[in-house]
């Protein structure tokens, strides 16, 4: 067997290992990844339902980048159609 064989076959082995002790968390982490962007969006869209946001001149200008993802995200937090009422996304 060449080196070159042996140290790929044993990257190769590394890697299945890493897989294999990371896939357990992939979904702890997904999840605690999508319960920040939520509530990320719940201070950026907060001022336009009504909830005071200290901070709503720096978010200001985040919300047309984060309209895109708005209706995906109003639908997983339980909510039929938009709670904005200038703003119909269904």
């Amino acid at each position: 067997m060449k080196w070159v064989d042996i140290k790929s076959r044993l990257r190769g082995w590394a890697h299945l290992a890493s897989e294999a002790y990371n896939a357990p968390y992939r979904g702890t982490v997904a999840r605690a990844k999508r319960d920040q962007d939520d509530l990320f969006m719940l201070l950026i869209f907060s001022e336009m339902m009504g909830v005071p946001n200290p901070a709503t001149y720096y978010t200001l200008e985040l919300q047309p980048i984060l309209l895109e993802r708005f209706h995906e995200w109003h639908t997983r937090m339980g909510m039929e159609h938009s709670p904005l009422d200038d703003f119909r996304c269904c």
